[in-house]
């Protein structure tokens, strides 16, 4: 990275910090109780080297490969979380690439993660997803089903169930979060496991998430700035592609 990109992250670090500082101040919260997932994906290894080097040490992933690739190539030790849609065939390169997975969204995959941490020799972090706005497009647990999957945890002797985690339906006003987040919270308070954190919250609407009580925020654009662009080819030099087939 350049000396600009090196800089331009700093400052946009210091700016997380700082609006995470002024929530906190506006909930009566220690800025220390919230963890940063700095979301990596779609950038190279020297994004995640800079990112160490402004004093992050969590990063997050959408991709097991990605994710595999870059740490081959990373010097600096970090954290390395899993956030994105877990397919149960990458659960043993999971759980030896991680050390959470805060997406696991149904009984069945939090059982192979089991199976798996237990043949890797170790006890593995996750949080359980939900789906409290109840759009069919995304991933997760319904609510009603969190009581039965709990109970099923408990018979998970490789795993440690740290919380619980949603994805709000997207919209530009950070506030129409607010109702999901509060969601999330009244159903682990209501399950009478109250000491689990929660994982919600992304660039835009981070704050709000401090402020209804989010233990880990995922930020990507919000640090790393704008994702790069994939070129695409030029379709007359791709074999296949000229004269406009698809």
């Amino acid at each position: 990275m350049t000396d600009n990109d090196t800089d331009g992250m700093l400052q946009r670090w210091a700016t997380v910090q700082a609006r995470i500082a002024a929530a906190c101040k506006r909930a009566d919260r220690d800025p220390a109780e919230v963890t940063v997932v700095a979301v990596a994906k779609g950038f190279g290894p020297e994004a995640v080297e800079q990112a160490a080097r402004c004093g992050i040490r969590v990063i997050g992933e959408n991709r097991v490969q990605e994710a595999r690739q870059k740490q081959a190539v990373c010097s600096t030790e970090l954290e390395w979380h899993f956030i994105g849609h877990l397919q149960s065939n990458k659960a043993r390169d999971a759980v030896r690439l991680f050390s959470m997975i805060h997406s696991v969204d149904s009984a069945e995959l939090m059982e192979r993660l089991d199976r798996e941490s237990g043949e890797a020799g170790r006890r593995f972090q996750i949080l359980l997803q939900v789906n409290v706005s109840g759009e069919r497009s995304k991933f997760g647990m319904k609510p009603a089903d969190m009581e039965p999957v709990m109970a099923r945890a408990s018979g998970c002797s490789n795993l440690e169930v740290c919380g619980l985690m949603t994805v709000p339906p997207f919209d530009p006003d950070p506030e129409a979060s607010r109702p999901f987040f509060r969601a999330l919270r009244a159903l682990r308070d209501s399950m009478g496991i109250g000491g689990l954190g929660l994982s919600m919250g992304m660039s835009g609407d981070f704050e709000v998430a401090v402020e209804e009580g989010a233990r880990w925020i995922r930020i990507g654009r919000g640090i790393f700035g704008d994702r790069p662009r994939k070129v695409k080819p030029d379709r007359a030099q791709v074999p296949g592609l000229e004269g406009g087939e698809t």
